[in-house]
């Protein structure tokens, strides 16, 4: 099976919990208390949701800062 690359959006919470999340793939989302383990709950979680979700609906294109 070809590896696929997603790219993980990770934000702290306001109790230090990593959240991640993979704008690629409807609600793939995942959380862990240090970075590490939440990049382990986030391959788990990519796996399921292309077990349920198999062709990736869209291209991640990048991040931009806004100021406002």
């Amino acid at each position: 099976m070809n590896q696929q690359e997603f790219y993980v959006v990770i934000e702290r919470d306001e109790d230090g919990v990593y959240i991640g999340e993979v704008p690629q793939l409807r609600a793939c989302y995942s959380q862990g208390r240090t970075i590490d383990e939440l990049m382990s709950n986030m391959r788990e979680v990519i796996a399921l949701c292309l077990e349920e979700e198999p062709e990736v609906p869209s291209q991640f294109i990048g991040v931009q800062r806004v100021f406002v």
